[in-house]
């Protein structure tokens, strides 16, 4: 019983994920081409700034392409029977986010809305986002594939926070009526804080209880 609900468990995580997975595709594709006239950017006065504008389309395509090589690199069918597959996608994942998203989310983040409040969040967030993939990739190059696996597993919270930002923002509009700009400082930071939290406590959760297990057999 218990492995049906975990298997149950799964794939509902798996179609939540495809869900808003496509839903991010979706807005993605508002900027194919070249398109300046989303609303996003109509509202950036820094819009008309050259390395703004490269950094935004930068981050907008690649990160689309993060969070889905992501996702395929947790498949315990590819990463365990079709290793070859899971280096190359691991690899293309982390050029991505270091030599593109995250460097651009950097700059996103210096000229972030909401402030210097705000602006801290991205900024720190894109650090640790390049930090956690950066420290996944030597470890798998040391073959320690036990904190590969974890610190990967922080990289793709951060990831995911383009997801998670928008699910906490509908969350608190449809439950309270704060101000938007109140609502977006709030996001900014719930959206990837909760996420390496929850990693956290999963990754703990496992190691406690694999311990446990070891130690009946003992």
């Amino acid at each position: 019983m218990g492995l049906r609900l975990k298997l149950l468990f799964q794939i509902f995580l798996v179609a939540c994920f495809l869900y808003f997975a496509q839903l991010m595709v979706l807005i993605t594709l508002q900027y194919v081409p070249l398109n300046f006239e989303v609303s996003f950017l109509q509202l950036k006065t820094q819009i008309t700034l050259l390395h703004y504008q490269i950094a935004f389309f930068t981050h907008v395509y690649s990160s689309i392409f993060v969070l889905l090589l992501g996702f395929l690199q947790f498949v315990p069918i590819i990463r365990k029977k079709y290793k070859k597959s899971h280096r190359v996608i691991g690899f293309i994942y982390v050029f991505l986010i270091l030599f593109m998203a995250a460097p651009s989310g950097l700059v996103m983040g210096y000229y972030g809305n909401g402030g210097f409040y705000s602006q801290f969040s991205f900024c720190l967030q894109a650090i640790l986002w390049f930090v956690f993939t950066f420290l996944a990739f030597r470890y798998a190059l040391k073959s320690n594939y036990e904190m590969h696996f974890r610190l990967m597993s922080y990289s793709y919270a951060l990831t995911l926070s383009a997801i998670s930002l928008r699910l906490f923002k509908w969350m608190i509009v449809s439950l309270w009526q704060l101000p938007p700009m109140d609502t977006y400082k709030i996001v900014v930071w719930l959206g990837w804080v909760f996420n390496l939290i929850l990693v956290f406590g999963i990754i703990k959760y496992n190691r406690t209880t694999h311990q446990g297990l070891n130690e009946k057999n003992v």
